[in-house]
């Protein structure tokens, strides 16, 4: 077995996914459907990281409201998992797979359990589509592509966290009350290989993104009007990842302190238990502060971790939704620039009026519908930041309260063992009088 492999199956027992394909009972309107993708070697990591991922962070906020406790009203009808990441190599490439597995009771897909294997590329595809396809709407974010940190793609570390990143990314999406809907969702949930493949031949959209990026350019210098509620919602993402910037700044530089600690922790510890193996009324005192340092390590390297995943990891998602929401709102941009031209040229033609007026009020419509999907969605958006950020905080305090308690029972344990230690001058060595 591979280093991935095994370093993966070590982690197996964490979470259960059974729990998230459980929560629905299906009536089977069928046979499950399975479309998994040949390996072309044998060059495969099988039964990899099948219980490591987390619940999607499904809330958000940093003000206070009514709507901090969000309370799902409907039953959910689709979960969606990723695990089981496997590795496969051709004559080309060598690329990771990640298992999807869809558990539904809606009636438009034809069996109640899916499961398929797809790569990091189709998971860009569907967003792109999604963006496409609905293009006033908060598609989350994907992990970045490439890591920051010192990990190539076939690492461990670097796997298991995109794993657990793709995951929340599909749960976020099967917990939308449009973008679940989505047909290429669907297919992308349920096809086999060779169809998905023919699926995605079917248009990139390269032209679409090219005409749009351009659009968007010309808008955010044409503006007129923009709905001041919209002005005050760019105000406050312009600000909220720039905020998000310097906290992702200083948390880095606070782990990197933990670690760094940690390493001399780590060697602060073993000098006491040598020590202690030459001394005689000494010994107790030693051994007590050897202890005494090796429970702080631990205490310290849980902390240093939940920070990492808990507060890090968060801030990073949050800080590409705060760019795909400036995206969104250039698009918003867009179609009002649009409508506002039309109004524009209606004014300076009259002889084309009938036509213009049925042109601005189609656009009028589109902008209309525009702005309530982007407000719908931002009220969603902000509402599971509030619950987001406040879990995030709630547990960090809470680590950094057990840290301290740890801390403190441990010195408060060495302590009577140090003060009953009788040291006296003529007990300690010669070089230590000079």
């Amino acid at each position: 077995m591979d280093p991935l492999s095994q370093g993966i199956e070590e982690e197996s027992d964490e979470i259960d996914f059974d729990y998230y394909l459980s929560q629905i009972s299906p009536q089977p309107t069928g046979n499950s459907t399975e479309a998994q993708p040949k390996p072309s070697t044998a060059d495969t990591t099988s039964d990899a990281l099948n219980a490591c991922c987390v619940q999607p962070l499904s809330g958000l906020s940093l003000t206070q409201g009514d709507d901090d406790n969000v309370t799902e009203t409907d039953v959910k009808d689709l979960f969606v998992v990723v695990d089981n990441p496997e590795k496969h190599t051709t004559a080309m490439e060598s690329y990771i797979t990640f298992r999807v597995t869809s558990k539904t009771t809606r009636s438009d897909y034809e069996s109640s359990e899916f499961q398929v294997r797809r790569r990091y590329n189709d998971f860009i595809w569907l967003r792109q589509r999604l963006e496409e396809t609905q293009p006033t709407l908060l598609v989350p974010p994907l992990p970045e592509k490439h890591s920051l940190k010192r990990f190539d793609r076939f690492n461990q570390e670097f796997v298991h966290m995109r794993m657990r990143a793709l995951h929340i990314f599909m749960s976020r999406l099967a917990e939308h009350p449009v973008l679940s809907f989505n047909k290429n969702f669907q297919t992308f949930l349920t096809a086999k290989q060779s169809e998905f493949q023919a699926a995605k031949k079917e248009g990139t959209g390269f032209m679409s993104r090219m005409a749009d990026s351009f659009h968007n350019m010309s808008a955010s210098y044409m503006m007129k009007n923009r709905p001041p509620e919209f002005v005050a919602t760019t105000e406050y993402i312009n600000g909220f990842s720039d905020k998000l910037a310097v906290l992702d700044r200083i948390s880095q530089r606070v782990i990197k302190e933990q670690y760094d600690y940690l390493s001399e922790l780590n060697e602060w510890g073993p000098v006491f238990t040598l020590w202690s193996n030459n001394e005689g009324k000494l010994n107790d005192a030693l051994v007590a502060m050897a202890k005494a340092v090796e429970k702080c390590f631990l205490s310290l390297q849980q902390l240093a971790d939940a920070t990492e995943h808990s507060l890090s990891n968060p801030l990073r998602e949050y800080m590409l939704y705060a760019e795909a929401i400036k995206v969104v709102l250039r698009r918003r941009d867009a179609i009002q620039m649009e409508y506002e031209m039309t109004v524009e040229e209606l004014n300076r033609k009259k002889d084309e009026k009938d036509q213009l007026n049925k042109q601005v009020e189609t656009l009028n419509d589109r902008a209309t519908c525009s702005n309530a999907d982007l407000k719908a969605d931002l009220d969603r958006w902000h509402k599971t930041k509030r619950r987001d950020f406040r879990k995030v905080f709630s547990e960090m305090a809470d680590r950094n309260i057990q840290y301290y308690q740890q801390c403190l029972a441990a010195w408060e344990e060495a302590i009577p063992l140090i003060q009953k230690t009788d040291a006296t001058h003529d007990d300690l060595p010669h070089d230590l009088h000079q």
